[in-house]
């Protein structure tokens, strides 16, 4: 098993900055892939920003240029680093892992985004 613990939400006003963190711990001997995602009100999940193990990332249209994300496989941490957000940014986030045996995917339980107008 794999545990994943966001931490870092909390309310921030837009154009201010936040980072994010997720934690793995568990069996993380095969993690491929981090990434996070966010699931506004009334909204379907979506991908936020990828890391791969090789440290390539991807973005989302709606975050390039104002999220980052990284990671520090000597801590087992993922991180999100939000600047200049809006409240469109408003949501909960959610860490996820993808390991390459079986390629089986794990879940953060969340970290709650509330951006101020």
């Amino acid at each position: 098993q794999v545990q994943l613990v966001e931490s870092g939400g909390g309310l921030v006003q837009a154009g201010g900055s936040l980072k994010l963190s997720c934690a793995a711990s568990g069996s993380i001997f095969s993690i491929l892939n981090m990434g996070w995602y966010r699931q506004a009100p009334g909204k379907q999940r979506e991908l936020v920003a990828g890391v791969t193990s090789g440290g390539s990332t991807n973005y989302a249209d709606s975050v390039k240029g104002r999220f980052t994300i990284s990671r520090d496989n000597a801590k087992n941490t993922v991180y999100l680093e939000m600047n200049s957000v809006k409240p469109e940014d408003t949501a909960n986030y959610y860490c996820n892992a993808k390991l390459g045996i079986y390629g089986m995917s794990y879940w953060g339980k969340g970290t709650l985004v509330t951006v101020s107008s």
